[in-house]
């Protein structure tokens, strides 16, 4: 119970120390380091914040160039002596304008305090060179005792140097010339520490913040008056001794009390009274007593009521704010106050803490945090401010190397910005990353967290790099941790906006993944995921060819063109080999069949079963797709015809077999027992779809492996009218050999061949009003060529000539070299 009650009231004690401790840099002290430095020397050195050493990951990144003595910049001891020398700075800056107006030479009982603030500040000149200082574009602290030299001589050196001068002894052996007197005012520089002052404590939470600007104003304005009173006071005192009556002071008189012998008045009654003149100066509201005499006094009281006018709205502003409130440190102070206690209420841990509370102090710094100031301008004026800011690190980026520059454009609008201090991790190893982000300014470093809590550096992330890629592109946990070295400038993209653009970008996402993979090539702890890169790449093109054939098969064109334009290669197969043309032949869409035809894709593709978009558009009745298809020399590449014609007169399909024959497949081709489609027929009665076999040319007898012919079987069959049917085709087809015994003359006659020839070279494009022609191949080439002329009705001249080519430019010569179904071009030559 003693334990419990005693870690409470130390849990509260140490609640009460960070509240009061708020909007101050921890201590660099902790156990582990009290641990490591055993030495009484050392720890004294660590204690005043003069060591060169640091604790925790978050030291050793921010502190750079660290060489020798230094002092840190939140030491306690250093802390102390800021308030002391702020005590004298205030001092110095309301004595100097009263020394420059009413003293000419320091009083002896002024003149050893005057040493002592001297003194002090000499010796704050010489801690300037020892205290390290926070870089304003990195946010590291510098502990270079040089760069800290060289800051300072380029900033405060010269004027704090002068201001330390004694300018009293200076004055009295110049011969006492008043130029030297002007010098003087320099120790006005030193109103700096004061403004610093006042700068922290308004946004320090513990001081309430009316009271802190309330402070500020009354400062402000009593110093302002306290200068004019001494300057006042200085223009009566710089005339001759016999013209000192004819200024404001000398030739005042207050009821019965007279000014004449003003420098014989006490130095109390002479400051209450030029301090009188200052303000009701200032207030314009003066009763005519106390007025400028002389030309130099009329000049002064004429600048001093224009700066009034200046400094009276200056004072009127702050309070309506203060009433009205909403100003920027005052939100800031409220959200700050917010934070904490939320961290209080969820005993949140000191790192988690200073973490959250110098994010909040970042944004409080308006030249790190600018895009809120544009939120409510239009999107398009937003989009070219982003193009502006930012196209010149994306583009650059080598995630993007080689993509399009509307692609770019798209990501350039989507981005935010965003600011990480040093120590900062931003992606820890193993998580699922839904940001992608790409560095503008500073550096990281990626880091390998091992099995025994061990850290090891992978490599450094500089300009134009990018993180969080491999996790959100992979879909896989983030293989290193991310943490800040410097202060970095980071754009930031969410992983489903990014999904999104790739989802219109096809061909620049490819391009993504293979740079992407030879960034990860040449590193070898990364090797193992350009496997699964490879895969992810093989499943996009797979996706993309099912969409692809998805919109083929529901016929949306415009959806096809953007993604053929995006770079979806329109002869990609699916799963079961079929391409879109497949599809669209299948269903019908004349306008996609087109299309795909202009894009020069395959014509005689075949899916995995064998058959080409020709035989779809054929198989599904869709005739007209058919003829476009055979015009671009599309063919149906059926391997056993004869197999594949007997089972489909099986089924009774007259339909389909009259449009398959139509299309070049021989009636007379035999299956594995060497019967004919019109065997299967006559066998089976159909008298509709022998008589159409015959027409196209059937042979009635063609015997079978048992040595019957298709006459044969109808007569087995019984049907009178088929019989009669075959045996007129037998008598007709047997007139045509008269020389041979008829049914030799059938058996052995040799398969006709058929070709398509056009009217063009093969190498020329194709043009869709130039069509070709089909012919059964004749005995001879001759009489070939003079066919296709005749058909093609083409015109030549008497000294023109024929020959017919292969695709290949190879010439016929005979047609038994022509193969059936093949592709020529008759040619014209001049003679």
């Amino acid at each position: 119970m003693r334990s419990e009650i005693g870690r409470r009231n130390k849990s509260a004690a140490e609640e009460k120390r960070e509240d009061a401790a708020e909007f101050e840099v921890e201590d660099l002290r902790d156990d582990e380091m009290l641990g490591k430095r055993r030495n009484v020397f050392a720890f004294l050195a660590w204690d005043l914040g003069l060591d060169s050493t640091h604790r925790g990951f978050t030291r050793d990144k921010v502190l750079d160039g660290i060489k020798g003595f230094y002092i840190l910049p939140d030491n306690r001891w250093y802390r102390t002596w800021e308030k002391v020398i702020l005590v004298w700075a205030v001092y110095s800056s309301f004595f100097t304008p009263m020394e420059f107006g009413f003293f000419r030479g320091l009083p002896d009982h002024l003149y050893l305090l005057d040493i002592f603030s001297q003194a002090a500040f000499f010796v704050d000149i010489i801690l300037q060179f020892f205290v390290a200082y926070r870089d304003s574009q990195t946010n590291k602290i510098i502990g270079s005792l040089q760069l800290i030299a060289i800051r300072y001589l380029k900033t405060h050196f010269i004027f704090d140097l002068l201001a330390c001068m004694p300018w009293d002894i200076i004055y009295t052996a110049s011969g006492s010339k008043e130029e030297v007197r002007y010098l003087l005012l320099i120790r006005l520089v030193r109103a700096r520490k004061v403004l610093d002052f006042f700068s922290k404590l308004e946004k320090d939470i513990r001081v309430n913040y009316l009271f802190s600007r309330i402070i500020k104003l009354i400062a402000v304005e009593l110093y302002c008056t306290h200068t004019a009173a001494c300057i006042f006071y200085y223009l009566a005192t710089t005339l001759p001794a016999v013209e000192e009556g004819y200024t404001w002071i000398g030739s005042l008189k207050l009821g019965d009390y007279s000014y004449s012998n003003f420098r014989e008045i006490d130095l109390w009654n002479r400051y209450i009274t030029s301090l009188y003149f200052a303000i009701v100066t200032m207030a314009t509201v003066g009763y005519g007593d106390i007025h400028a005499v002389n030309l130099r006094e009329m000049i002064f009281v004429m600048v001093y009521v224009s700066f009034d006018m200046v400094l009276g709205a200056y004072l009127i502003g702050n309070m309506t704010a203060l009433i009205v409130k909403g100003s920027k440190t005052e939100r800031y102070r409220d959200r700050m106050a917010d934070l904490i206690k939320y961290m209080d209420r969820n005993q949140l841990g000191r790192g988690i803490r200073n973490q959250i509370k110098d994010h909040l102090r970042l944004q409080y710094d308006s030249s790190h945090t600018d895009s809120a100031v544009i939120q409510d301008l239009p999107i398009s004026i937003r989009a070219k401010i982003s193009e502006t800011l930012y196209k010149k690190y994306i583009e650059k980026v080598s995630l993007f190397r080689g993509c399009s520059l509307e692609f770019i454009n798209h990501i350039i609008t989507k981005v935010q910005e965003e600011f990480f201090l040093p120590g900062e991790v931003i992606m820890e190893q193993g998580i699922l990353v839904d940001q992608l982000y790409f560095i503008c300014h500073g550096s990281l470093e990626e880091v390998v967290i091992c099995e025994d809590g061990s850290e090891e550096v992978v490599s450094n992330l500089k300009l134009h790099d990018s993180f969080g890629d491999v996790s959100i592109l992979c879909n896989i946990p983030q293989p290193y941790t991310v943490r800040v070295c410097e202060l970095c400038r980071i754009l930031r993209l969410d992983k489903q906006t990014f999904s999104n653009i790739l989802e219109i970008y096809f061909q620049d996402g490819r391009k993504i993944l293979n740079n992407l993979i030879e960034g990860k090539e040449r590193d070898a702890r990364m090797k193992h995921l350009v496997t699964d890169l490879t895969t992810h790449i093989g499943m996009q093109e797979a996706e993309l060819s099912l969409r692809l054939n998805s919109a083929a098969f529901n016929g949306d064109l415009s959806q096809i063109k953007s993604l053929i334009r995006s770079g979806a290669d329109p002869n990609k197969k699916d799963y079961d080999g079929r391409s879109p043309l497949h599809l669209a032949a299948s269903k019908g869409h004349m306008d996609i069949t087109l299309f795909l035809i202009e894009t020069r894709v395959e014509v005689n593709i075949s899916d995995n079963f064998g058959n080409t978009p020709l035989f779809e558009a054929i198989k599904n009745g869709h005739d007209n797709i058919a003829s476009v298809l055979v015009n671009e020399g599309g063919s149906l590449n059926i391997t056993e015809a004869g197999n594949f014609l007997c089972s489909y007169v099986a089924r009774g399909d007259i339909d389909f077999i009259r449009r398959i024959i139509s299309n070049g497949i021989d009636p007379n081709s035999k299956d594995y027992d060497f019967r004919t489609p019109l065997h299967v027929a006559t066998s089976q009665g159909s008298y509709l779809i022998a008589k159409m076999l015959v027409e196209a040319g059937a042979s009635v007898l063609l015997k079978d492996r048992w040595g019957n012919t298709p006459l044969d079987e109808a007569r087995l069959s019984g049907n009178r009218i088929l019989i009669k049917l075959l045996e007129e085709a037998r008598s007709l087809q047997l007139s045509e050999f008269p020389s041979c015994s008829q049914e030799s003359a059938v058996i052995d006659k040799t398969p006709l061949k058929r070709c398509t020839i056009y009217p063009f070279q093969p190498w020329e494009p194709k043009d869709q009003n130039k069509f070709g022609i089909v012919l059964w191949v004749p005995d001879s080439i001759d009489e070939l060529m003079n066919t296709a002329v005749d058909h093609l009705k083409l015109d030549l001249p008497p000294t023109a000539s024929c020959i017919i080519i292969t695709e290949d430019a190879g010439k016929i010569s005979d047609v038994e070299m022509i193969n059936d179904g093949q592709k020529l071009y008759l040619i014209t030559t001049q003679a």
